[in-house]
């Protein structure tokens, strides 16, 4: 059975706040081992937000 989505349900960006260090980490390593290709694994971590830091 599908959740119904109203508008009382949605969160605004100004109301999220950023995953600790930890918790993306273990995000990361859960993402990875799930998917089938670095490219896929790429993909994924830029969708959930918890993507690899650019280094300057």
């Amino acid at each position: 059975m599908a959740a119904k989505t109203t508008a009382e349900n949605d969160i605004a960006d100004e109301d999220l706040e950023p995953l600790a260090d930890e918790t993306a980490r273990q995000a990361q390593r859960v993402v990875a081992a799930y998917a089938e290709d670095a490219d896929e694994c790429r993909m994924l971590l830029s969708m959930l937000g918890i993507g690899p830091t650019k280094l300057d």
